[in-house]
Parts: C-alpha cells; sequence; structure tokens
C-alpha cells in the first residue's frame, strides 16, 4: 500500500482577497485607467495649487482687462469716439466742464503711475478677466476649491450614509426606527432650504459649505445601503461568519460592506458631480467661498456679465476643467463599481 503524501502548506491554494481581485479587474479596464490617470493629475495640480508652486499669484493683474486668449491675439483698440471742444478767443473751458484746469494735471500723475508699475500683456493662454488676472490660474486655483468640497463633502455624506445605513438594516428594531424617522425628516424639507438653514447657522467659508453639503446629501446613501444590508444579513456567508464566532461590526464591515461597495461608489461619484454643481449654485448666491477665494462657482458667475460683452473665455475655461474632472472621476468611479460587483466577480 502506498503511503499518501502530506501537502505542504505553501501548495495549498490561496484566493485572492476582495480588493486584490477588483484591483486586478480595474486594470483590465482601459477607460477606468485612463481615467483614473486623469483624476490623479488634478489631485497632483491640486496639490502644486495647495502648496503655491503654480497659480499662486491668481490674484496678480497681469494682462490687460479682458485680454483674449493667446490664439486670437491681441484685440484692437476701441474706438471711443472724439469730443468736439468749442473753439474760439472768448470761449472758457471751465464754463463747459468745470474740471477742465485739473485733466492735465491728472494726465500728468497717470503718466508716472504708469511708468511705476509691471508693464501688462495685451494677450494670456487662456485670457484674461475684466481686471486683467490671468484666467488660467484661476482655473487652476478653482480646481483646488471646487474639488475640494467636491469630494470631501461627498465623502463625509457617504461616510454618515453608509454607517446609518448599515446600523439600520442590520441591527435593525429601534435604532432603524430612529434613523428612518431622522430620514423621513430630512427627506419631507426640501435641499435647498436645508442649505440655507444650515448656511445662517454656520456663516460662510470653505469649511462651512463641506459641512452643509455632507449633513444635507447623507440621505440617499442611507437609503440604498440600508436596503442592501437587510438583503445580504440573513445570506449564507454571514451566517456562517456568525457560526464561526465572528462577531457584528466584523460581519457588518468585513464580510457585508466589501459585497455592497460597488453601490456605495456609484451613490459617491453621484454626490461628487452634485456637490460640484451645489457649489456653483451657493456660490452664485453669494453662500459658497469667501469673497477672496476663487473656485469654479464664482468664476461662472463672474463670467455671466462678461459673457454679454463678448468674453466667453472665463466660462470656457471653467466649464473645460470641470466637465473634464467630472467626466473622469464618474468613469473611474464606474470601473471601479464593476471591478466591486460580486456578480459579475462570480462570473469568471
Amino acid at each position: 500500500m502506498s503511503a499518501v503524501l502530506p501537502i505542504a502548506p505553501a501548495a495549498l491554494a490561496h484566493s485572492e482577497g476582495v480588493w486584490r481581485t477588483a484591483w486586478r479587474r480595474f486594470r483590465n479596464d482601459r477607460v477606468g485607467m485612463v481615467s483614473l490617470l486623469i483624476v490623479t493629475g488634478f489631485l497632483v495640480l491640486i496639490a502644486l495649487s495647495a502648496t503655491g508652486v503654480v497659480a499662486g499669484n491668481w490674484q496678480r493683474e497681469v494682462g490687460v482687462p479682458n485680454a483674449p486668449p493667446t490664439v486670437l491675439g491681441p484685440r484692437p483698440p476701441e474706438d471711443l469716439g472724439t469730443i468736439e471742444v468749442p473753439k474760439g478767443p472768448n470761449v472758457d473751458l471751465s464754463d463747459i466742464d468745470p474740471l477742465a484746469p485739473k485733466y492735465k494735471e491728472w494726465a500728468e500723475r497717470a503718466a508716472q503711475m504708469k511708468t511705476q508699475e509691471t508693464p501688462r500683456v495685451d494677450t494670456l493662454p487662456f485670457g484674461g478677466d475684466r481686471l486683467g488676472r490671468d484666467v488660467l490660474s484661476k482655473a487652476i486655483k478653482g480646481t483646488e476649491i471646487s474639488v475640494f468640497v467636491g469630494v470631501l463633502a461627498a465623502v463625509l455624506a457617504t461616510l454618515i450614509g453608509t454607517l446609518f445605513g448599515a446600523a439600520a438594516g442590520f441591527i435593525g428594531k429601534r435604532i432603524d426606527d430612529f434613523l428612518e424617522w431622522l430620514y423621513n425628516v430630512f427627506t419631507a424639507v426640501p435641499d435647498i432650504l436645508l442649505i440655507f438653514a444650515f448656511a445662517a447657522v454656520f456663516g460662510r467659508g470653505i469649511g462651512t459649505v463641506v459641512l452643509i453639503l455632507g449633513l444635507t446629501g447623507w440621505a440617499g446613501v442611507y437609503r440604498q445601503v440600508r436596503a442592501e444590508f437587510i438583503k445580504h444579513r440573513n445570506r449564507e456567508y454571514v451566517r456562517a461568519a456568525e457560526a464561526i464566532g465572528a462577531s457584528a461590526g466584523s460581519r457588518m464591515f468585513r464580510h457585508i460592506l466589501p459585497n455592497v461597495s460597488h453601490v456605495i461608489l456609484v451613490r459617491l461619484s453621484l454626490l461628487v458631480v452634485g456637490f460640484i454643481k451645489a457649489e456653483v449654485i451657493l456660490s452664485y448666491l453669494g453662500l459658497g467661498v469667501p469673497v477672496d477665494q476663487v473656485s469654479w462657482g464664482t468664476m461662472l458667475s463672474e463670467a455671466q456679465a462678461e459673457l454679454i460683452l463678448g468674453y466667453w473665455w472665463q466660462l470656457a475655461a471653467a466649464t473645460l476643467f470641470m466637465a473634464v474632472f467630472v467626466t473622469a472621476f464618474s468613469l473611474m468611479a464606474d470601473a471601479w463599481r464593476d471591478a466591486l460587483d460580486p456578480k459579475l466577480r462570480g462570473a469568471e
């Protein structure tokens, strides 16, 4: 009789973890990888802007007012027309304009000030605003604030909604009743009224905007996460974890949460897009970032008046930056959702 050789522990097959499997599947998604690179580029740009390496002097007036983009070339000087001044030996200009004697003195002072200030350029890469500030620098600095507000507020809302939804769906009973009551209270009041109410209480500022959006945007995440936890809490793998002595927290966050993470990522991506738009609205209404800061919202607010005069480049720059980031972030979140979806993992 031949002896049965024992199997060495190293020869045993080890299954991949959830996150390692998801990363392997994510790398095979070309659109997701390109989107990840674009989002990473934006994050690097934000870090450089926060440290002052780029766009540190965005408030500096480097160009002429409403300087056009470089590709358009300098705009022709505006023809302001001529003023017919009466002539004659008996004509006194002070009778026509009481300030006429001061014109020569003011012109000399203006000439002295003009020679002392730094010369301004006629064109800028992305154009200039009404004060001559570089629109490209403003768009980069605005990216820092808008993305910071949108992402951080979305993470805060997702965290609150996930914790509340997990507790309500897994534990249930009185906790579920209380959180359902709280959810109904928040959803019964229109979002814009909640935002205005929190803004009146907390005041104005970047941190306030993040707090306002985070505290008012968790309801949708809570509802979906609660439903997913109710669906998963009695499944076989959760009961098996309970049978081997896993605690309630371990079953909630180590077993169920990875299997519902694709739903959370979808909600997170939607909240980021929605909160960036909300920041635009709040800044337009004067409840967003302070006046000494710049964001995509303040740029679009300024561009509204400039567009009437034909100066479209500030609107185009803010829209381009916002569209590229929002699209790349949404595609990246969709790729992560597909990589984490347990149904797609089981189909491999």
